[in-house]
Formats: C-alpha cells, sequence, structure tokens
C-alpha cells in the first residue's frame, strides 16, 4: 500500500488548524494534525518544502520505519515544529492503517483497557458567582472533573478566563478558547502579579470546596508562572483542597527545579504541554517529580512516539493526562483518545468543546457520556474532513498573548 498523494489543507473556522491528507494507491485517506498554536505557518512549510516530497512513494504500512527516517535524516532533532510534522504523518498512517484494517485505531494498539476516559474541562469566572456558575454550567454538561482558573484581583486580564474582553476580529469566541488575537496584528499584552496570584487562589478553592463538596475533581493551571520556591509555597498552601493536580506550576525547561517543588508538597504535579520528546521528560520521569503526563499527541510525534513516553512514565506510576484544548484539531483529540483508551495508565484527557464551525469541517464519531470519553468503533481515527468547508475558512494570523510585569518586564502568560 503506497502512498501516491499528501496534501497540506489550512483552514481557520473557530481558530487556525493545519491538517495532513494523506492517500494511498488503494484508495485508502488518513489525516493528521499538525496545529502549532500561533505558529501554524512554520510547520506548514516544514510538510509542504520537506516532509511531503519524501512520502510519495513510501509503504504507508511502515509506520515505525516512517517516524524513524523523518526523524533522524533530517539531522536537526526535536522542537515543536518538526514534532508537530513528525505528528501529522504518524497520526495518518495510522488513520490509514485502521482503515485498511476495518478497526479502529485504539484496536490495534492492543484494544481497550478501560470503558471510556475521564475528561475535565475549563470552568473560570472573574467572580466567585461567575466561577460558580461556569462550574455548574459544566457539571450539568456531565463533567465530573473541572479546572479552576479565577481572575486575579488588580489585574485586568489573565490566562484561563472565559469572560475576560476578547478583540474585535474574535468577536463570538471565548477568550480561553481563543485567546490568540485573530488580526495580524503584533500579540496582546496583559499583566501579571504572582504575589497577588498566591494570596487570593487558596481562598477560591476553599469557596469552591465549601459549595461543590469532595466528589468534584479540581484541577488548576498554573501555566509557568511561578519560580520554583514560589511554586513549592503555593502547592503546599492549597493541599487541603485535594487536588486533582497543578499543572505547569513553574517553566519545565529547568526539570531539576521540580525537586524543590517536591519536597515541599503532596499536591499532585502536571507537565509537558510545551514538551515534545521522551528526552524532555526523562529526568522528571525517572525521579518521579510528576504524576501526569501533560503532552499531546500533536506536539510529541503523534501516536508512536507519545505512547513510548507513556510506556515509559508507566514503569514509574505516572499516568497521562493529555493535553487537548481546543487549538488541538478534531483529529488531534481523536488520536489521543484511541492512544488513552489502550494504555494501562490512563489518568485524565482534557476536553475542551470544539466550535460548531470546526464540527462543521471536521466530521468526528466520538461520544461524550456521563463525563466519559469514547473516540467510536470506526475504522482508523473516526474523523474525517470536508474540504469544500474547510476552504470557506481562510487562514487568519493570530498570536498569543504574552504578560509583563508592573515594572515591564517580559513574564510567562
Amino acid at each position: 500500500m503506497i502512498i501516491d498523494k499528501a496534501e497540506v489543507i489550512v483552514t481557520s473556522p473557530d481558530r487556525n488548524f493545519v491538517t495532513l491528507k494523506l492517500t494511498t494507491d488503494e484508495g485508502h485517506t488518513g489525516l493528521g494534525d499538525a496545529t502549532l498554536n500561533g505558529r501554524e505557518l512554520a510547520v506548514v512549510s516544514y510538510l509542504k518544502d520537506h516532509v511531503v516530497p519524501l512520502l510519495i512513494g513510501r509503504d504507508a504500512h511502515r509506520i515505525e520505519d516512517t517516524w524513524q527516517f523523518l526523524y533522524r535524516s533530517a539531522y536537526w532533532r526535536r522542537g515543536p515544529v518538526t514534532m508537530a510534522a513528525i505528528a501529522a504523518v504518524d497520526m495518518a498512517l495510522w488513520d490509514i492503517k485502521g482503515k485498511a484494517a476495518g478497526m479502529p485505531v485504539y484496536q490495534l494498539l492492543g484494544g481497550a483497557s478501560r470503558n471510556g476516559l475521564l475528561a475535565y474541562g475549563h470552568a473560570s469566572g472573574k467572580t466567585l458567582p461567575e466561577l460558580f456558575d461556569s462550574v455548574r454550567a459544566h457539571q450539568e454538561k456531565g463533567y465530573k472533573a473541572i479546572r479552576i482558573q479565577a481572575a486575579v484581583p488588580g489585574l485586568k486580564s489573565i490566562y484561563g478566563i472565559a469572560s475576560n474582553a476578547t478583540y474585535e476580529a474574535n468577536s463570538g469566541v471565548r477568550y480561553d478558547y481563543e485567546p490568540a488575537k485573530r488580526s495580524g496584528d503584533r500579540p496582546s499584552e496583559e499583566t501579571w502579579d504572582t504575589r497577588n496570584y498566591l494570596t487570593h487562589m487558596p481562598g477560591v478553592f476553599s469557596q469552591i470546596r465549601e459549595d461543590f463538596g469532595t466528589d468534584l475533581r479540581i484541577l488548576h493551571d498554573g501555566h509557568h508562572r511561578m519560580s520554583p520556591i514560589e511554586a513549592a509555597r503555593f502547592a503546599k498552601d492549597i493541599e487541603p483542597y485535594d487536588l486533582f493536580w497543578l499543572e505547569d506550576c513553574t517553566p519545565g525547561e529547568d526539570q531539576t527545579a521540580l525537586r524543590l517543588v517536591r519536597q515541599h508538597t503532596t499536591t499532585p504535579l502536571a507537565i509537558g504541554e510545551i514538551f515534545n520528546t521522551v528526552w524532555d521528560y526523562q529526568q522528571i520521569i525517572r525521579e518521579q517529580l510528576i504524576d501526569y503526563v501533560r503532552s499531546a499527541v500533536t506536539h510529541t510525534g503523534g501516536i508512536t512516539h507519545l505512547k513510548k513516553v507513556l510506556d515509559y512514565a508507566s514503569q514509574y506510576q505516572i499516568k497521562s493526562g493529555m493535553h487537548g484544548p481546543t487549538d488541538i484539531s478534531p483529529v488531534g483529540m481523536a488520536a489521543a483518545m484511541h492512544l488513552g483508551l489502550a494504555i494501562h495508565n490512563f489518568g485524565i484527557q482534557e476536553y475542551m468543546l470544539h466550535g460548531e464551525k470546526t464540527n462543521q469541517v471536521f466530521q468526528q464519531s466520538f461520544t461524550w457520556q456521563d463525563g466519559m470519553l469514547h473516540p467510536g468503533d470506526k475504522p482508523g481515527l473516526g474523523v474525517e474532513l470536508d474540504l469544500d468547508e474547510a476552504g470557506t475558512y481562510p487562514y487568519v494570523q493570530a498570536y498569543l498573548p504574552y504578560n509583563r510585569l508592573a515594572d515591564g518586564t517580559v513574564h510567562d502568560w
């Protein structure tokens, strides 16, 4: 079964997505997600100029060999652009193999290890009443695990708050679903104050527990904004509120920083959405400095490579918590669901609902019931792309925001 056609499709229904479509000489097609939020065209060029010419004529069955070829033959390894491009090829090949076999991808990975995937949604608010309403709305949709993000006194707009003021070009789209400024202008500037955040947030979690009880699984994203000692203090302060995890408590580049956090707290830690290979995780998994792997299939070399990361993590009782925001396309989400259903050490899956336009472009077969996702049993990944519909939404340049401190210093967003 030979690849005889490869297309790179860029569409922007509710936000930008990059999709690779492979077609074989037997008529089977496969889709892969290569979306890199805010840097989409870098991956488009990598695919069109450097990868697509190498795919024509290759055996579509040889997934591992193709992965190794694309990773090693480039000489320049790792990094988000390279790994997103390889991920798209990998997903598309698994999609093709599933269709050729007449089986969903999770069956090719060893079959289901569970009946469904526990998933969490994103609740947020500028005020406690607004936050509580958001939590209730998510519970009504069936969520049993909910991420909690709240505004911080003195800060006008911060990461993760749905009701933040958005931009004219983003009209009709929630800030937390698309924080990137869809106008082609320079990124928007926001402000940050760690001290106010550290003081305010424990009280928010206290109120959540008081009003919603202990059955609700609470998650929170620090979004890289704390230093190691600040993260250690914060994780210790929120221990009484029994969080499911604290995500990205400090920048992940210095993995030894997590030792300091770990020494001071029993709050479970999740990290990895900006990691791309097993080498980014090697130390923190071996030393058990985290509890959950947060990588996306889309940014970690696809199903083939992320499964290796998670198999390695399983040796140290570390679970998956795969990245699944709206900048992961429905193709990438489907790949995460198939992988999550098959592995033994699944933990939880992030699940933000895509917009109506996106769901018209990507036809999907997954199910959502009683707080659980399931990828469905259609052959392959279970997602098809409507090329005509995709063509009605051209690419729109969009940059993610960034932070400055009160004195003007650039800070992590």
